[in-house]
């Protein structure tokens, strides 16, 4: 096969890095034809908005008297989760439980984020914490699979831990720091994007590298979750994020001012793992960026210019002393020597397609959520 000639979005910078991404006369991206003509007409953060995020508020508190919490929100620490949460007590008057999943990788300025909004806002928040010899063996069986999409182990745990406790609890409203200000530009799935959590993948991928029974991390399959946790269970998610006039810079310097809360270098920093995997392992082991995807929403959101993300993206977030020194601690974490970590690293990347998975019916579903209207965003 011809290897494709290098190309980049003339208006953000996602670039061929995707080899499905296209382009059009004018030189701009599928993402880009997609925000302006999918997102940007039905992305609704005025007047109406408000008027639509006080109706659902109404809603959610109607249906939570009674109850102890009318609303769950899954928190991290970083800024999607932490707005929202702000969003959720003060400007819609809800009485949302927080619930926080430790999968063993917290940075302590994520923890201590989580405690000034709680201390803050004066909410209840539970933590969950997943067995850690079971996240460390599906974590290692994961770098073994050679696949890029090494955050799903974390991800799966956070997202399944909180649909659970959910259910146990009879909460039936999920809000979430998900929005287009700062995610319209979803990366691909060869970046690591495989959206959905897939049961079948887990299973294969820790059956052929796994030693150790995952007795009790939690796994809500995509199919479980579709249909007997939203229609059966009628559970909702919510992104009040979509609804109002949300800008990074202004959310963070909110925060901090209200609450002393820290930003972050960069997205998803909070995980001192998801921050390895994205800023060393990815780029280097794969090829991809996901700051790409990242600074290409905030070019198009209008939160930064073009010119500025060029000349971020040519240089590493971290520098390569501080990776290093990751690298070595990621590695005696999971109980891995420096040496076997290298090895798994210089071993022949692979993907998801070599393994069993259900992606075809998570793309079916993707696709009608499309057709329906119910997402707007472009997921290849």
């Amino acid at each position: 096969m011809t290897e494709r000639t290098y190309r980049i979005c003339t208006n953000c910078i996602m670039d061929t890095s995707d080899p499905n991404i296209t382009f059009d006369e004018k030189g701009w991206c599928d993402y880009c034809r997609n925000f302006h003509e999918e997102i940007l007409p039905n992305w609704y953060k005025d007047e109406s908005g408000e008027r639509e995020l006080m109706l659902v508020a109404d809603k959610i508190k109607k249906e939570g008297i009674g109850k102890d919490f009318d609303c769950i929100i899954g928190i991290s620490g970083g800024l999607d989760s932490s707005y929202a949460t702000y969003i959720a007590k003060e400007k819609m008057g809800l009485r949302p439980l927080l619930l926080h999943v430790d999968a063993g990788w917290n940075t302590q300025q994520a923890v201590s984020n989580i405690e000034k909004l709680v201390d803050g806002l004066g909410i209840d928040l539970y933590t969950e914490v997943i067995n850690w010899e079971e996240m460390k063996d599906l974590q290692v069986s994961f770098l073994k699979s050679q696949i890029a999409d090494q955050d799903l182990p974390q991800d799966y745990a956070f997202f399944s831990a909180l649909y659970k406790f959910a259910r146990k609890n009879k909460i039936k409203y999920v809000l979430t720091g998900s929005n287009y200000s700062t995610e319209c530009c979803r990366e691909p799935e060869e970046w690591g994007g495989y959206t959905g959590i897939d049961k079948t993948l887990v299973d294969d991928i820790h059956s052929k590298y796994g030693s150790h029974p995952l007795k009790t991390f939690p796994i809500v399959d995509v199919l479980a979750y579709k249909i007997y946790y939203k229609y059966i269970l009628g559970m909702e998610v919510f992104k009040p994020l979509n609804l109002i006039p949300y800008v990074k810079e202004e959310a963070e310097e909110f925060l901090e001012k209200r609450f002393g809360w820290r930003k972050f270098q960069h997205k998803h920093h909070e995980s001192r793992f998801t921050r390895f995997y994205e800023d060393y392992w990815l780029p280097k082991k794969f090829g991809y960026q996901k700051r790409r995807a990242h600074f290409s929403s905030l070019i198009l959101t209008g939160q930064m210019k073009r010119e500025d993300a060029i000349e971020r993206i040519s240089r590493p977030e971290l520098s390569e002393q501080f990776l290093r020194q990751e690298f070595e601690y990621i590695a005696h974490k999971l109980d891995l020597t420096v040496t076997e970590l290298q090895s798994i690293f210089e071993g022949r990347n692979r993907t998801y397609r070599d393994y069993k998975n259900k992606k075809s019916i998570i793309n079916l579903g993707t696709k009608a959520m499309r057709l329906l209207g119910l997402e707007k965003r472009f997921f290849r």
